[in-house]
């Protein structure tokens, strides 16, 4: 039970321990997530953009050994229940479990009032397994997802992905943009509706995966462009070699590598030297020309 938000490596340390408790005991391995995330509605000032939207946590956790996801609407009403309330109705009614596995900072009920001591006394109470699995570490870093937005935030998509298990990956449709950039030689996908975190500004080598299954290497900018004055923030992907429409498309972009900051150029020409020099770049990284999945 848990926000899994991100499905990074700790999260699959519980779900392996899950499986294992469910393979002994002869039952599905069931993950239990929130939607809309709980900090949502108890301190929105301090939420932050998720990393995952609940379908993609859903599809990621099967994907990743759970038999069943189920999904709680989070409430006021949910929200209330104590920790005690909480395990009947959801844990020993809800679910009938037969045993939990959690992480040593779990924390539910009213006020976060119960912890894992507490689950681990109602669960013996009620004759569940009760198994704590000790956080996942990455080079003495526990893995968590704050600590995946953190990297993300910095730009540091390399460092996000050996945080999750594999790049991150950020959605959204293309929309209408300047054109600028295929004047300049080098088309984008202007890409909105993005419902997740953006990472930090800065030029990034990535693969864009199309509805029509193909996956493109590509270069894509985030942030605004200051060599024209620009000042909102964006999200534009340049497909390497790719000439149909996107316009409308949803695209899939897997951030693979950092290739530099932003910044400011003294005029077009020194700016589409640059943009030819980052297309190599990400060329090199990823290889040349479509696939389809």
């Amino acid at each position: 039970i848990g926000n899994f938000d991100g499905v990074h490596r700790g999260h699959l340390a519980l779900l392996t321990e899950t499986r294992r408790q469910a393979t002994r005991l002869g039952g599905p391995t069931v993950a239990m997530t929130f939607d809309p995330h709980p900090l949502q509605l108890l301190r929105p000032e301090r939420f932050q953009p998720v990393l995952t939207t609940a379908v993609d946590r859903a599809e990621l956790l099967c994907a990743n050994g759970a038999d069943r996801v189920v999904i709680l609407r989070t409430t006021p009403g949910l929200l209330q229940l104590t920790a005690d309330e909480f395990f009947a109705q959801v844990i020993v009614r809800g679910l009938q479990a037969r045993a939990l596995v959690e992480g040593e900072n779990f924390g539910f009920g009213r006020d976060r009032s119960g912890n894992v001591e507490t689950l681990h006394a109602l669960s013996h109470q009620a004759g569940i397994a009760f198994q704590i699995v000790p956080p996942f570490g990455v080079d003495g870093v526990a893995v968590s997802t704050s600590r995946v937005k953190d990297a993300l935030l910095r730009g540091a998509v390399g460092t996000a992905a050996t945080y999750l298990g594999r790049p991150y990956c950020l959605r959204g449709r293309v929309g209408t943009g300047e054109s600028r950039g295929a004047g300049l030689g080098f088309p984008t996908a202007n890409l909105t509706e993005a419902k997740t975190l953006i990472p930090g500004d800065g030029v990034y080598a990535v693969r864009a995966f199309l509805e029509d299954g193909a996956r493109w290497p590509g270069a894509a900018n985030v942030g605004p462009n200051p060599t024209f004055g620009g000042q909102t923030r964006k999200v534009e992907v340049h497909l390497i070699g790719y000439t149909g429409d996107l316009y409308g498309q949803v695209l899939a972009v897997d951030f693979v590598d950092r290739l530099r900051d932003t910044r400011p150029f003294a005029g077009v020409a020194q700016l589409v030297e640059q943009l030819r020099r980052d297309v190599e770049q990400a060329a090199s990284l990823l290889g040349h020309g479509s696939l389809k999945s």
